[in-house]
């Protein structure tokens, strides 16, 4: 990276090395993949699965003792007092299409919520960081909270499996202009860049949302949980499977208008 991080606190700085190799190694094999369908109907690819041991492998050199819980390793959560939350490739399906754009995505909870968090987004050589209670950054440049001013018509981000909501609301006009980014983690953080005022998940898991969900912390960002909360998570549950619906706004009067929509996907 060639970006400058001398504002962001050093306990964020002991990855920078690590993040570096993997980002490295998945820009190489971006368009060299073959990818092969998980039990789950998700993609996988050879390059998600060295990138998850690689950072398995380096957090275990860098954070001794605290447990790890991945997409594509353990899926139980660790009984250490610290633990770590990896999305090793988040957007498989973008990177194994020649789509360039997929994100690393890390977060350290403490005390059951994420502490610290790590977005690095490879093609675009961007890495967002968060620090619980210091704030956020972009490469390195302080990131201010999205504010107040987002207007209607502004971009709003809906997953595949949220897009049928609109269906489900036929007399009501969606209050914002509809995109679909393909990657859990970005369309969530997209809410805390500015990019746009919301973005409703129907089906994250919580390597998805745990980073992002720091980062809209950070700056002010209100979370919905639709179903069930990530915090407090029992040490030993196994959450391969477990889905936290969530809409993201960028302020509580656009969580607001949007509820109507998220109130939509869970009716059957």
């Amino acid at each position: 990276m060639t970006a400058t991080f001398s504002a962001i606190p050093a306990e964020a700085l002991r990855l920078t090395d690590l993040l570096d190799a993997v980002a490295e190694r998945q820009r190489r094999d971006f368009g060299h993949m073959a990818s092969e369908a998980k039990a789950d109907g998700s993609l996988i690819t050879a390059c998600d699965r060295w990138s998850d041991e690689t950072l398995v492998q380096g957090l275990g050199q860098l954070y001794p003792g605290e447990g790890v819980l991945s997409e594509e390793g353990r899926k139980l959560v660790p009984s250490s007092s610290a633990y770590w939350v990896v999305d090793p490739l988040d957007g498989t399906t973008n990177f194994a299409a020649g789509i360039p754009y997929w994100a690393i995505s890390m977060a350290r909870f403490e005390g059951g919520v994420p502490v610290l968090a790590v977005l690095d987004v490879p093609p675009l050589r961007q890495r967002i960081i968060a620090v619980r209670g210091v704030g956020a950054w972009r490469n390195g440049k302080p990131l201010k909270p999205p504010g107040h001013e987002a207007q209607a018509a502004g971009c709003a981000s809906l997953c595949s499996r949220s897009i049928g909501v609109l269906q489900k609301l036929p007399d009501r006009r969606f209050p914002g202009k509809i995109r679909l980014l393909g990657v859990a983690s970005l369309n969530l953080v997209s809410v805390a860049m500015g990019q746009t005022v919301m973005a409703l998940e129907a089906t994250p898991k919580i390597w998805d949302l745990a980073a992002a969900w720091l980062v809209l912390s950070e700056l002010q960002c209100p979370l919905r949980w639709l179903v069930r909360s990530p915090e407090q998570l029992v040490p030993g549950d196994d959450h391969g499977s477990t889905d936290f619906p969530v809409l993201a706004a960028s302020s509580p009067e656009a969580l607001e208008r949007f509820m109507p929509w998220a109130e939509a996907l869970l009716q059957g």
